[in-house]
């Protein structure tokens, strides 16, 4: 970091955040790695309460969706109580007001999903009408176009209520975000990773972002020096695909970008719940046409029926 950066930080920063111990340790990440890139600024953290975290008793495409997650979080940056939020990207809604802003996007931790099990090593090893906890229809549809056998049953809370039910015998195996078990010193609860052809992620999963006002010109700039730019196109790729589509809690779509060759290879899906119909695709273009990417895959799958699938869902 040159002198002159130093200089353009903030004296202090406030970060906004949930108070899930995952959502704590990805605001300690990022005030971490403020305090150290700019040693001068002060950077505490608000934790908050959202809905999402306060309402466990329904699937959450009933009750609002993932942007439960982040409209507190969003009240207090436009109160001036906060400067910034840490968000999972996963959690973000395909689409901001614009009142804020999405300043950086850091690298990538493991964006695929993990089967946690006391009983077994993988899918392929649980007999038929096992149980397996899962919050997300995305999950669900791919487990059931793959182990039809399998019984899929609804999952909700933080990551430690989840592990909590599921050792107390509620579910046979659950399926969660490597990223977050990872990050949380949990890796040796995973029995198995489970591969983009077996459950492709969420767009953006394993992926940490920051926004801030987008008024705010002064906080976008002293934040790029903690993004990725690889993860960036991957990510945009990833929300233009699930926007286009109309992507939220209540829409069985996974979507995955990588860097191959300097290049990003992007994979989608759109599923009933069931899984009795799903359609997939994929591209590959420049990094810097990455909104575009995500548009033509969705344009692809729309061409193959993804409409039907979705009126069938709406």
């Amino acid at each position: 970091m040159n002198v002159s950066s130093s200089r353009n930080a903030p004296e202090r920063i406030v970060i906004a955040t949930r108070e899930s111990r995952l959502a704590l340790w990805q605001a300690e990440y990022i005030k971490t790695r403020l305090e150290t890139v700019y040693p001068g600024c002060r950077v505490e953290l608000l934790g908050m309460t959202t809905r999402g975290d306060q309402i466990l008793d329904r699937p959450l495409a009933k009750v609002g969706g993932k942007g439960l997650f982040v409209k507190e979080l969003e009240a207090a940056l436009l109160e001036g109580r906060a400067d910034i939020a840490v968000h999972s990207m996963k959690d973000v809604p395909m689409v901001m007001e614009e009142e804020f802003s999405l300043a950086c996007v850091t690298a990538r931790e493991i964006p695929f999903d993990a089967l946690v099990s006391s009983r077994y090593a993988s899918l392929d090893d649980m007999p038929p009408g096992a149980v397996v906890g899962t919050s997300s229809l995305r999950r669900e549809s791919q487990i059931h176009a793959l182990y039809p056998f399998l019984s899929v049953t609804g999952l909700r809370g933080n990551l430690d209520t989840r592990l909590r039910k599921l050792d107390e015998g509620q579910f046979d195996a659950i399926i969660l975000a490597a990223a977050g078990l990872r990050r949380l010193g949990l890796e040796s609860r995973i029995r198995a990773i489970l591969p983009a052809e077996v459950s492709l992620p969420a767009a953006g999963q394993g992926a940490l972002g920051i926004e801030c006002l987008a008024s705010r010109s002064d906080f976008i700039a002293c934040l790029q020096v903690l993004a990725d730019a690889d993860t960036g196109a991957c990510v945009a790729a990833e929300r233009a695909f699930s926007r286009a589509l109309a992507g939220s809690c209540e829409t069985p779509l996974g979507v995955f970008g990588e860097m191959r060759a300097g290049r990003v290879f992007l994979r989608g899906f759109v599923a009933l719940p069931d899984g009795s119909r799903i359609v997939r695709g994929q591209r590959e273009g420049a990094p810097s046409e990455a909104e575009p990417l995500g548009r033509a895959l969705a344009d692809d799958l729309l061409a193959q029926g993804a409409g039907e699938i979705l009126a069938e869902l709406a």
